[in-house]
Parts: C-alpha cells; sequence; structure tokens
C-alpha cells in the first residue's frame, strides 16, 4: 500500500479556479483523498469532523484567513500535528516568518507548477511513489 492510498488532503481557498487548479495537480499525482473548503471557518468545521493528514491553504480568505486557520490548528489538541502549506500570491519575507512561526510545514507562491507542490508535499509527508 502506498502513500497515495491513504493520505487524505484538504484544500482550503475562496476561489473555486484555485481550489479546482489544486485539486487537479493533486489528482494528477495520484492523490485519491480530497476534501475542499470555501474558506478557513468551513474548513475548520470539516477538519474537526474528519481530520486529514495536510492542509493546503491560501492565505488571503475573507473572515479566517490562512494564518488564522493554522493558529487554530496548531492549538487544537486533535488537529495540532496536521501538516500544514501555505499558497500565497504575495510570498515575501514577512508572510513566511509570520508562517513559520505559527507552525508552517510550507509556503509556497501562487501560481505554483505541479511539481513545487509534490516536492513541498513530499517534504512534509514523504515520498508519494
Amino acid at each position: 500500500m502506498s502513500v497515495l492510498d491513504v493520505l487524505r488532503i484538504m484544500v482550503v481557498d475562496d476561489h473555486i479556479s484555485s481550489r479546482m487548479v489544486t485539486v487537479e495537480a493533486l489528482q494528477q499525482m495520484g492523490v485519491k483523498h480530497i476534501s475542499v473548503a470555501k474558506d478557513g471557518r468551513e474548513a475548520f468545521q470539516k477538519l474537526n469532523a474528519e481530520p486529514v493528514h495536510l492542509a493546503i491553504s491560501d492565505l488571503y480568505m475573507p473572515d479566517i484567513d490562512g494564518f488564522q486557520l493554522l493558529r487554530a490548528i496548531r492549538a487544537h489538541p486533535k488537529l495540532g500535528k496536521t501538516g500544514f502549506i501555505i499558497l500565497t500570491g504575495r510570498k515575501d519575507a514577512t508572510v513566511v516568518q509570520n508562517a513559520v512561526k505559527l507552525g508552517v510545514n510550507n509556503v509556497i507562491a501562487k501560481p505554483f507548477t505541479p511539481d513545487v507542490l509534490k516536492k513541498s508535499i513530499e517534504s512534509v509527508v514523504g515520498r508519494l511513489n
């Protein structure tokens, strides 16, 4: 059984097109268990009901942004060890520093290539194939 058979990933993004680009890249990698959320609030509710191994979240979203979602996950006893990758169109030093302080596993600049996403995921969960 490979990692791809059991790996559960949630994609969180308020823009449906960005969500679908990420989901499509994951599907092309062979990830079988993908859930989606349109914002941080929905993601946290879904994660409480059904935890995942890895969350891939946009940074800038209305209501609860990627930093707030990461903070909530890290503070939660059941979800605290969930892998977390932030996607952002503005990957500057401040964003990266803040994300690292909150316990992010990786920060990826948008637009990203499937290869960059795969390498980022593998740095969190290990080789996919």
